[in-house]
């Protein structure tokens, strides 16, 4: 696939996002950057979250993982169902009853100033490390298969990536990123289904034919219960609900966007909507995993290994077959993710 076309459309993409913050950062005083005036929709809300939670990083990685793990990702998930439920009875309420415009507000009002800065410091450090870890991967992606090309170096690279993400969300705040968000939920699970989409059509399946051999393969396993084992249900399930209410609710970033509903019930409607949706788009995850091992099998096509030659390397699986067998479109959306 030419560099060129992918610079083009990822400049298109970014163009794209800066006209969403131009449009939702007119006339944004405080109360619009910090909590979007309470306006924001919870449908927009619920779908923008998913992009949140996955990333580029799950559209990756997560794929990747079928061949070791099976579909054991899906008792973690299965979890979040219950994190989330005490989120939205538990956390929310608190949070809407004291109008907090941060969360960690509450820790200064309940345990003092000492408390609400270490939250907020950790908060800090763990958004920090993330953010630095994704923007990694998709700029070592983006080096390998598009700047590579011109020579660029990869501190170039990255210094692009972070301008032009500053440069869409700078005005905005929340009321840009609730949009923003909600366009990459949906270009991530586009990218999905279409990844599937180019899949069947090659193999010349449809989708009961994908549903059959991918229940037949050896990857569909989802529940374990060897206790000894890792991936033991009870141990997955309830880390998969401690894990949603640290990384959620415990979150200033993904509550930020909660609390920019006009209403408590808005807020609990977006949050139950998002945990259902977030278990059909891991499964869709995984079952694109599945899909991508069984293609690679009966196409004869040599998947990269680790370095040391050993095993499939499983990040680069998905990336590997996307840019070079599933077709443009796969490719492109792959990279924009």
């Amino acid at each position: 696939m030419s560099p060129a076309i992918i610079i083009v459309s990822i400049l298109c993409y970014f163009s794209l996002l800066l006209g969403i913050a131009w449009y939702t950062s007119r006339n944004a005083g405080n109360d619009a950057y910090f909590l979007g005036n309470k306006k924001s929709p919870w449908y927009a809300v619920a779908f923008g979250m998913i992009g949140d939670s996955l990333s580029g990083v799950t559209f990756i990685s997560l794929p990747g993982t079928v061949e070791s793990s099976q579909f054991s990702y899906m008792q973690l998930v299965l979890g979040y169902l219950l994190g989330y439920f005490f989120i939205a009875q538990i956390l929310l309420p608190l949070y809407y009853k004291l109008n907090l415009t941060s969360i960690y507000g509450y820790l200064l009002s309940r345990f003092g100033r000492f408390s609400q800065v270490t939250g907020s410091f950790y908060f800090l450090i763990s958004r920090l490390i993330g953010a630095a870890l994704r923007l990694y991967l998709a700029a070592a992606v983006l080096q390998l298969f598009v700047f590579d090309h011109y020579n660029v170096p990869f501190a170039v690279t990255v210094s692009i990536i972070i301008i032009l993400m500053l440069l869409y969300t700078y005005r905005g705040g929340i009321k840009t990123l609730v949009w923003t968000d909600t366009l990459q939920s949906g270009l991530l699970l586009l990218g999905v289904i279409l990844s599937i989409a180019a899949i069947l059509s090659q193999l010349d399946w449809g989708l009961s034919d994908a549903i059959s051999n991918i229940k037949n393969s050896d990857f569909s396993k989802i529940f374990f219960w060897e206790w000894k084992e890792k991936s033991f249900f009870p141990k997955q399930f309830l880390s998969g609900a401690l894990i949603a209410i640290v990384m959620t609710g415990l979150d200033q970033n993904m509550m930020q966007k909660s609390l920019s509903c006009p209403k408590l019930g808005d807020a609990q409607k977006n949050l139950y909507w998002f945990s259902f949706i977030l278990v059909f788009v891991n499964l869709l995850f995984v079952a694109l995993g599945a899909l991508l091992y069984i293609y690679s099998a009966q196409m004869g096509i040599d998947l990269p290994l680790t370095a040391d030659g050993t095993k499939t390397a499983g990040d680069a699986v998905f990336p590997f077959l996307a840019l070079n067998h599933l077709g443009t479109f796969a490719a492109v959306v792959l990279l924009l993710d």
